[in-house]
């Protein structure tokens, strides 16, 4: 059975849709969280794929937060061994960072059920390639980051430049929450309610915001996670047959 890692960094962030994917294809996944300070750094040698989830944390601030060095070697790891990523908003971030991209706070915080538009490269790319043009998915975050040298950029909103980008075939980051669903978000709303007043949004507008747009929004989520799954499975069949190969050598 194909084996993911999953980073995770704040309780209510959870897999979501993407666990949902995940079990379709009968891929296990094993939380880790090396923001809690008795986490044992996972053997990422072994995996088949990594997911980082997000979090209310800054990859420019590796002083106040010393994990996102581990979580970096990690990324590196996975980079190096050519399995498939996943990086969702902060893991996003994590992702662009350690391809050697500058991440920084962004001019105002972003949040809501945004329109999200694609760019030109997802009409070909293999999680987006018949999504359509424009669509609502949450959007939390109040970091950005640069697009990585070599990655394409594959989407926008109108206060972010990029939204989701790709990194050669398999390394894909994602800024916005095609993950989250209703229930994610009440979870989300009641453990960072005074981050969102402070940032001048009513809470009780992002959780009908996601009673209107979540339903819309699943297939979607489907689509692109049942296909990045697919990567990881196709990854693995691939090194299995590698692995046979040298061994009737």
């Amino acid at each position: 059975m194909a084996r993911v890692i999953v980073l995770r960094h704040y309780g209510c962030e959870t897999v979501g849709a993407i666990g949902d994917a995940l079990r379709r294809s009968a891929i296990h996944w094993d939380y880790v969280s090396l923001a809690e300070s008795a986490a044992v750094m996972p053997d990422a040698g072994t995996a088949d794929g990594l997911v980082v989830l997000g979090g209310p944390f800054s990859v420019y601030l590796p002083e106040r937060y010393p994990w996102v060095r581990s979580e970096m070697e990690i990324i590196r790891k996975a980079l190096s061994r050519g399995v498939p990523i996943l990086g969702i908003c902060l893991g996003s971030q994590l992702l662009a960072a350690a391809l050697g991209s500058r991440v920084r706070a962004a001019s105002q915080v972003e949040i809501g059920w945004l329109p999200v538009h694609l760019e030109l490269a997802a009409r070909d790319d293999r999680l987006f390639h018949d999504l359509p043009e424009s669509f609502i998915t949450c959007v939390w975050h109040g970091d950005v980051f640069d697009l990585p040298a070599g990655a394409v950029s594959l989407a926008r909103s109108r206060m972010t430049s990029c939204q989701a980008y790709r990194c050669g075939t398999q390394v894909y980051g994602l800024l916005f929450h095609l993950e989250m669903k209703q229930e994610m978000v009440a979870t989300c709303v009641r453990a960072f309610e005074p981050r969102l007043r402070l940032a001048g949004i009513d809470p009780a507008s992002c959780v009908t915001e996601a009673a209107r747009h979540a339903a819309a929004a699943a297939p979607l989520a489907e689509a692109v996670f049942d296909r990045w799954c697919e990567l990881v499975r196709s990854g693995r069949r691939e090194r299995m047959d590698q692995r046979r190969a040298r061994k009737t050598k």
